[in-house]
């Protein structure tokens, strides 16, 4: 099993990726029900997220708590996908 890369501190930049664990929302949602296969293709999204922020860090200010009607928009997009 492929573990999160969580480290619960949940906020999201403009384009609704988390600053903690650098995952999209809807990569985030129902990670528990991705096969390995799926969640080490977002790990390798995240290791570029993660160095491209490193490189190009936010302003101060620019990050939101994820909202309730967030996460289940970006669940259902996920079920669709």
């Amino acid at each position: 099993m492929v573990e999160s890369p969580c480290v619960a501190a949940c906020r999201l930049n403009t384009d609704k990726v988390c600053v903690g664990c650098y995952r999209h929302i809807t990569e985030i949602v129902d990670w528990n029900k991705r096969t390995n296969e799926q969640n080490a293709a977002i790990l390798q999204k995240v290791a570029i997220r993660k160095r491209d922020a490193a490189l190009h860090p936010l302003p101060e200010g620019e990050t939101t708590a994820i909202t309730q009607a967030e996460w289940q928009a970006a669940k259902q997009q996920a079920r669709t996908a």
